[in-house]
């Protein structure tokens, strides 16, 4: 699985995050609706054990525009988190999508100086999606994975 040799990051670490007040802000798709609930709920779960105020939540119809919003949102926030699930289908379509997302969010990140959470499943089926949702019975959490990873660069970067 691929959460083998993910660091162990207490939930002290997480936890100065909300003590430094930080505030985040979740834009998530639309597409695969279990798999976005699980992922969105992973998420907030991270930033509530944090201690953070309850992350605003952005819609967006699909993966492939979550770069858009994370560009519009990121100066108004501490982190972005974004979550989509791009599922490979029998076209080239699954490899454009997924490029532009993660091209997207990453240029949104190094441009803002904003951690981006990248929360974005990129799945050959959706079983492959539901076991990294962070539902009952996955074996991954990814949402709480992404924002666990964008408090914790954030932390790193205050501190500097």
């Amino acid at each position: 699985m691929s959460g083998h040799g993910a660091p162990d990051t207490g939930a002290d670490e997480l936890k100065a995050a909300g003590k430094a007040g930080l505030r985040a802000v979740v834009v998530a798709a639309s597409w695969h609706q279990q798999v976005m609930d699980g992922l969105v709920d992973g998420a907030l779960r991270a930033a509530n054990e944090a201690g953070l105020p309850e992350p605003r939540l952005v819609r967006v119809p699909g993966t492939f525009e979550l770069p858009v919003a994370a560009a519009r949102l990121a100066p108004d926030y501490d982190v972005v988190v974004a979550l989509g699930v791009v599922i490979r289908g029998g076209t080239p379509h699954f490899e454009f999508v997924c490029q532009g997302a993660t091209a997207g969010l990453t240029e949104v990140s190094i441009r803002t100086g904003v951690p981006v959470g990248f929360g974005v499943l990129t799945c050959d089926t959706e079983q492959q999606a539901l076991d990294r949702a962070g539902l009952a019975g996955s074996v991954e959490d990814k949402g709480h994975e992404a924002m666990s990873a964008a408090l914790l660069t954030a932390l790193a970067l205050s501190a500097e």
